[in-house]
């Protein structure tokens, strides 16, 4: 074969490489909302997917230990919803009754006093106006989109509905379809696919759980933050700041927004802002010093830097969900570059 022809040769193999990813990821873009929940589904399978197999290995058949998992976390979710949306909701209710324009209007005056007292390099009338019109426009905006809101909940219940069949199934033939990918390889590729299927699956399944128990901590030490500063439905903001460490960075502003608005409705002043930023300054560096740390290990070594263009990008492209699944992808997706590229150094998987 002449160097003309082996260059040939090359640049048709890459153009199909190319043209392949491009169809990918227009199919992926079309059936985004389905890959979305068979992801949903497929990390949350990895989640419990342990408990599964050491319950498996005392001895119950896998498909009896599977349901025993499910039907307990099902319960389990079901009794916490039970307890706390009335709570939440009630919260909810009294801060838009309260928060009225009017009130809004007072609570204007005390902030721009606290920004001359603590923060004086700062136009603080300026900066109060505009916090004062973003935040009639977010409670007015919010009360008016309430029907988007409950068509919202519909569609979020018709994810609870779908999402446990396809958890089940992952959990119940999880060799079956592992068997299955890696049947549909050529010989030549079987390896490596073991081993990239091998190690996304360790990897990712490390870094999901890292992830919830995180924010479980992070939620937990919230919720005791403020039940110790006194602070009304501590549990219910605590569950919220939990929720909102799913995505890195950002836990604490998520937490700590509604933690502020509730402390002016109860004390009717700004007298606990101090207190409650630092209380989560104090979390913040305890999940970032010692935590995550010892939580995710070395799980994920994604740079601060690169963790948060990938939040933007998940939430341009998907919003909230895209911000939660952004750094799983990410995960499976470096892993199996990096898998890929050993077997091509290692047992020579692309030929010229």
């Amino acid at each position: 074969m002449t160097t003309k022809e082996l260059y040939i040769r090359k640049i048709i193999r890459f153009s199909g490489i190319a043209a392949s990813l491009l169809l990918f990821l227009y199919l992926a873009y079309i059936f985004i909302d389905i890959i979305v929940i068979v992801t949903i589904s497929l990390l949350v399978a990895m989640i419990f997917n342990p408990i599964v197999d050491l319950i498996e290995e005392s001895g119950l058949p896998r498909l009896l230990s599977v349901f025993i998992v499910v039907i307990s976390a099902g319960l389990a979710i079901a009794l916490g919803i039970w307890i706390l949306i009335p709570k939440i909701m009630g919260q909810f209710n009294t801060i838009i009754s309260t928060l009225s324009k009017e009130s809004i209007d007072n609570y204007s005056g005390q902030l721009e006093i606290f920004f001359k007292k603590f923060v004086p390099f700062v136009n603080s009338s300026e900066l109060v106006l505009k916090i004062q019109n973003l935040l009639t426009n977010s409670i007015y905006n919010l009360v008016n989109n309430l029907s988007a809101f409950i068509s919202s909940i519909i569609s979020l219940l018709t994810l609870f509905v779908i999402v446990p069949f396809l958890i089940f199934f992952f959990l119940k033939d999880k060799k079956t379809i592992t068997k299955g990918i890696i049947n549909i390889m050529p010989n030549r590729y079987f390896e490596v696919s073991y081993w990239v299927i091998r190690k996304i699956s360790i990897q990712l399944g490390r870094f999901v759980r890292g992830w919830i128990l995180d924010a479980f901590l992070v939620g937990f030490l919230s919720a005791l933050g403020l039940s110790i500063l006194g602070i009304n439905n501590s549990v219910s903001i605590g569950v919220v700041a939990g929720i909102g460490h799913l995505i890195p960075y950002f836990g604490p502003i998520i937490g700590g927004i509604p933690a502020i608005i509730i402390s002016v409705v109860q004390f009717g002043d700004l007298s606990m802002l101090p207190s409650i930023i630092v209380m989560f300054l104090i979390i913040y560096t305890i999940d970032n010093g010692f935590i995550q740390p010892n939580v995710f290990s070395k799980s994920t070594d994604f740079h601060p830097i690169a963790i948060i263009v990938l939040i933007i990008a998940g939430s341009s492209l998907l919003g909230v969900i895209g911000m939660l699944l952004a750094i799983p992808i990410a995960t499976v997706i470096k892993t199996a570059a990096k898998e890929i590229y050993y077997g091509y150094k290692n047992y020579k998987i692309i030929k010229a």
